[in-house]
């Protein structure tokens, strides 16, 4: 122990040094040589006994001019003047004149997190750079995002992102749609300057059934932490370690097994989340996307559908602000399998003779010969099972041909079995347009008959005739195809394989919603229209294009050749459609006329929009 250790701190941070004033010092009791300027005394002089005049009140702060737009905030980005709502961050301002604020862990749905300082811009009332996602906007106040000062903080962000990030492009399913790659092209484009290795990670970190993370790519911007934190409210990620070595995972004991789990893999900004579904399936640059709707329940999120010549790759969410904001579950996501396997691609006439023996395929045109042959015969007797996953335009055309050519008066409700709803988006009720059927049926006077209406009236020998549009039934599907097989006649215009198919004595190929254009009523009453990705595979066709051969095929006229033209003719018996307007309702599907459907993109905008200024829609 030294010395220095017994003595008491003295306050001083450091020794004076010498020749200080606190070098010299006087002796106790001993007047002060220089003493400073106004000291008292204590005998002041009689001169200057007499009592001093108060000092002047400071003068009052002038008054803030008053806002120049009462209500809102106004202020200049990059020369141009902005008028906002109170509490609008820089970001979303900036977009409204057309800059473009970089940033990577902002989220217009997510709480602000200002940890990636890519969107640091200069205030005129602030002397350092700010972050423009989480600074609100002054009166008055000058933004400025193109300046040297900000392009450099913009580059050094970039390559301190990149220190360590793996140069694995080449085989990343983020490439072609990597805010990354964008960044660096338009922000960076200069080599690295590390010297010696990158910090390694986990490569092929599995979090739960439908996400991998690689985590040295990561750049730890925390949205999906906030995500699950915040919107499914499902707390299942976390931030764990420090400084390089800080990774996303999965708390102990537990995996990402919520049903919004794909959701984190669309918000992030580079490949470190990762769809176990889609990954290595598809280049983005080789898909296209189309604005469609999902059919996994009644909520109706709209979505893009990927697609691949006439594959469908993905479905990912389109915002909506009245249905599913910026989200979709994964049992929405998991359906587009439905669309490229077990597909009724070819016409059949007559029932299968045995277990694994093939049907002989015909044209269509020779099954709706046979098919309207053997309904001829049974008009009026004739028993009608729609499904509700089939669209508006689909049930006006085979609901009005179902009453008017084969006088039936009442529809039996097929489709999906009902399922377990979830507490944020997914419905019960695993059928899109169950309300959409509901209000044609009551618009042509038909009655609506439970499918167990139909089980007791098959078992019972009442209905010896069935005409089918779509194959999807609620309960047991072999105990109904055991009881179809029995029906002297019994035609499905079906759009996938089933054991229904099987016993159906006129197979009709009907094609899937993202085939051809139309419309869905959600749960909710909302009508919405989806867009035609690609053509109808193979032989099928739409419903509504099936029940126009049909009614002329049994001596009936149809006045209409497109699902626009079956809307606006035969939609004037629904009250609900008289306010919809089938044209405008249409979510933009090109950004030219001509065949260039839009590219794909993970944030559901395509990639060139982030080249050129704000999109016209906000991206998720």
């Amino acid at each position: 122990m030294s010395d220095n250790d017994t003595k008491k701190p003295t306050g001083d941070s450091q020794t004076p040094p010498k020749g200080s004033p606190s070098e010299t010092r006087e002796a106790p009791g001993s007047a002060p040589k220089h003493p400073p300027a106004g000291a008292k005394l204590d005998t002041p002089p009689a001169a200057h006994s007499a009592p001093t005049a108060p000092p002047p009140p400071p003068a009052a702060k002038p008054a803030p001019p008053p806002p120049k737009n009462p209500g809102f905030v106004t202020c200049t980005i990059d020369g141009k003047e902005v008028v906002v709502k109170p509490g609008t961050n820089m970001v979303e301002a900036a977009k409204m004149v057309g800059s473009d604020i970089p940033y990577y862990c902002y989220h217009p749905r997510l709480s602000i997190a200002a940890n990636c300082r890519m969107c640091m811009v200069e205030a005129s009332n602030a002397p350092k750079l700010v972050p423009a996602c989480q600074t609100p906007l002054a009166e008055g106040q000058v933004i400025k995002t193109t300046t040297p000062k900000v392009k450099e903080q913009q580059r050094a962000v970039q390559e301190f992102l990149l220190l360590n990030h793996p140069v694995d492009c080449s085989i990343c399913d983020q490439a072609g749609e990597c805010k990354l790659q964008d960044y660096y092209m338009r922000y960076d484009y200069r080599p690295s300057r590390l010297e010696g290795g990158k910090v390694m990670k986990n490569k092929r970190k599995v979090l739960g059934p439908r996400v991998v993370l690689d985590q040295e790519r990561c750049i730890i911007c925390s949205r999906c932490v906030r995500f699950m934190n915040e919107i499914p409210k499902e707390p299942q990620l976390g931030i764990f370690g420090r400084g390089s070595h800080e990774v996303i995972d999965t708390f102990p004991g537990s995996e990402l097994n919520s049903n919004y789990s794909l959701n984190t893999v669309d918000i992030c900004p580079v490949g470190a989340l990762l769809s176990r579904d889609f990954r290595f399936r598809a280049r983005s640059w080789f898909l296209s996307a189309a604005p469609s709707v999902c059919t996994g329940c009644s909520r109706g999120c709209n979505i893009y559908a990927d697609f691949m010549a006439q594959d469908t790759y993905r479905y990912r969410p389109r915002e909506n602000e009245a249905i599913n904001k910026s989200w979709m579950c994964d049992h929405g996501r998991e359906t587009y399998k439905g669309l490229n396997l077990g597909r009724v691609l070819a016409a059949v006439v007559g029932r299968q003779p045995g277990t694994g023996t093939a049907r002989p395929e015909v044209a269509r045109r020779e099954a709706v010969k046979a098919a309207g042959q053997a309904l001829a015969g049974v008009k009026g007797r004739v028993a009608v099972l729609a499904s509700p996953v089939a669209s508006n335009e689909d049930l006006l055309a085979t609901l009005t041909f179902a009453k008017v050519t084969l006088g039936a008066k009442e529809v039996y409700v097929g489709g999906r079995p009902q399922g377990q709803a979830d507490h944020y988006l997914l419905t019960a009720d695993r059928n899109p347009n169950r309300k959409g059927l509901e209000l044609i049926a009551q618009g042509l006077g038909l009655t609506v008959k439970s499918f167990e209406d139909l089980t007791k009236a098959l078992d019972g020998g009442r209905v010896t005739a069935l005409y089918a549009v779509g194959n999807e039934v609620p309960g047991n599907v072999e105990a109904f195809a055991q009881a179809a097989s029995k029906l002297d006649v019994f035609v499905v215009q079906a759009t996938n394989e089933s054991p229904l198919t099987a016993q159906a004595t006129v197979v009709l190929p009907a094609a899937v919603h993202v085939e051809h254009d139309g419309s869905f009523v959600q749960g909710d009453g909302i009508i919405q229209r989806f867009r035609k990705a690609y053509p109808p595979k193979g032989d099928a066709t739409a419903h509504w294009a099936l029940a126009a051969e049909l009614t002329r095929e049994m001596g009936g006229t149809v006045a209409w050749t497109s699902a626009r033209e079956v809307f606006r003719e035969l939609g004037k018996t629904v009250t609900e459609f008289a306010q919809f307007d089938w044209d405008k309702a249409a979510p933009p599907d090109r950004e030219k006329p001509g065949i260039n459907p839009l590219p794909t993109a993970a944030d559901g905008r395509p990639p060139g929009y982030r080249e050129f200024g704000a999109p016209r829609v906000r991206g998720i």
